[in-house]
């Protein structure tokens, strides 16, 4: 039977507080902080063979191994969820879609896209922006317009701007009249108060409405509809006063609610042709009408 001291750390008496590495036959260069107690030797963790300890060291360390892959594979698809053009890559999975884009254009550009086409897509109708008008893209009045492009300095109201002519279109709402001759008559007075009484913000651009006279009462056909117009010659306390109109017919779309389209015209010189509205209300097309291509191409003369 051997007495040899079995490999292990033991306290060292040349260094108090320190173990030394006793490899069975003499002290290594090795050395550790001192623990109470010897302990028996651990076998390289890397040691081939065997079983017991050494078998836990291999499990535990291909453990970890396992767990650095895992952490950088996560890692790598956090790194790589983007391409170098800074966009997401393709998945097989569901993803939020893009909104779609909306459009009021019909193939191949359609009346919306028509530079001398107002269009109304709400009512389905369109009408023919006369020569010297624009559709601007944005108003005071929330309703569709086009206008004359030349303004001139409102003559009751220096500050503010006025159009020789102005038309839009809208849906009638807000009301329990049916009949377009109804309806007719109730906003020409509107019409006229908002073209030259007082503007939607309060101001009365042209001194007030001093009296008005009634020129047209009557059915009118509309896109192949029947519809009713009223017309009256208004004269203001500024300036030459104008003409205004109200015309209202079925909608050529949906429910066929009731369209209302105003008309405004500077009386005078300046002002355009009273015929013009007459011109106007006969070129009102459905868009999708085949024979006249909804209106695209109709060009207006004031």
């Amino acid at each position: 039977m051997s007495n040899a001291t079995p490999p292990g750390w033991y306290p060292d008496s040349a260094a108090p507080g320190t173990d030394r590495w006793w490899d069975g036959t003499a002290w290594t260069a090795h050395t550790r902080p001192n623990t109470p107690a010897p302990q028996q030797p651990v076998p390289p963790p890397y040691a081939s063979g065997g079983s017991g300890g050494g078998g836990g060291i291999r499990i535990v360390t291909m453990a970890t191994a396992a767990l650095v892959v895992v952490g950088a594979a996560v890692t790598g698809a956090v790194l790589l969820g983007r391409d170098d053009g800074g966009t997401d890559p393709k998945s097989s999975g569901p993803t939020r879609s893009a909104p779609l884009p909306t459009t009021t254009a019909t193939g191949g550009g359609g009346p919306a896209t028509d530079p001398t086409l107002l269009v109304d897509q709400l009512n389905g109708i369109t009408l023919p922006i006369p020569d010297g008008w624009e559709k601007p893209e944005s108003t005071v009045e929330k309703a569709l317009t086009m206008r004359t492009v030349d303004s001139y300095t409102c003559p009751g109201d220096s500050s503010a701007f006025c159009y020789h002519g102005t038309v839009t279109t809208r849906t009638a709402s807000d009301t329990d009249l049916t009949s377009a001759e109804a309806l007719a008559e109730q906003d020409i007075i509107t019409a006229a108060d908002t073209a030259y009484e007082e503007n939607i913000v309060g101001d009365r651009i042209h001194g007030g409405i001093t009296s008005h006279e009634q020129l047209r009462s009557a059915s009118v056909s509309v896109a192949g509809r029947t519809g009713y117009e009223v017309r009256w010659r208004v004269h203001t306390a500024e300036g030459p006063g104008g003409y205004v109109q109200s015309l209202v017919f079925p909608s050529t779309v949906g429910s066929e609610s009731p369209v209302i389209v105003r008309y405004a015209l500077d009386a005078g010189p300046d002002g355009p042709p009273l015929s013009l509205m007459d011109t106007l209300t006969r070129a009102i097309r459905p868009i999708d009408d085949n024979e006249t291509s909804g209106g695209v191409g109709s060009s207006v003369a004031p």
